[in-house]
């Protein structure tokens, strides 16, 4: 039997990782994290930032919200007490759409 080798998934991201992801600063995230009570990364005792999966999903759906959408971080915020479910939905299609289109545009760049 062939040796497969295993997927190895990360559970927690630091602020750089997480920086890089969604291409923004650091100083972006940090004023995120004091703006929105639903971002609560893990701190250690040194105060490094360790974001989870959950805590990526949440970033990922601000930033749909303010930067994809123009919400104000007001408007932000009251959309996603409101609406949440419905919110994270949109994001979620929106990112596999993204994908399909990334995809589609490197089997073009290839013909």
């Amino acid at each position: 039997m062939p040796y497969k080798e295993k997927n190895i998934e990360k559970s927690f991201f630091s602020i750089g990782e997480v920086a890089k992801m969604f291409k923004v600063n650091t100083s972006l995230i940090r004023f995120w994290e004091n703006e929105f009570d639903e971002l609560k990364p893990f701190k250690n005792k040194k105060g490094t930032r360790y974001f989870t999966r959950e805590d990526l999903k949440t970033f990922q759906t601000i930033f749909y919200l303010v930067k994809e959408k123009g919400y104000t971080l007001q408007g932000a915020k009251e959309k996603l007490k409101s609406d949440r479910l419905s919110v994270e939905k949109n994001a979620d299609i929106i990112r596999s759409l993204i994908k399909v289109k990334n995809f589609l545009l490197d089997i073009k760049s290839e013909l």
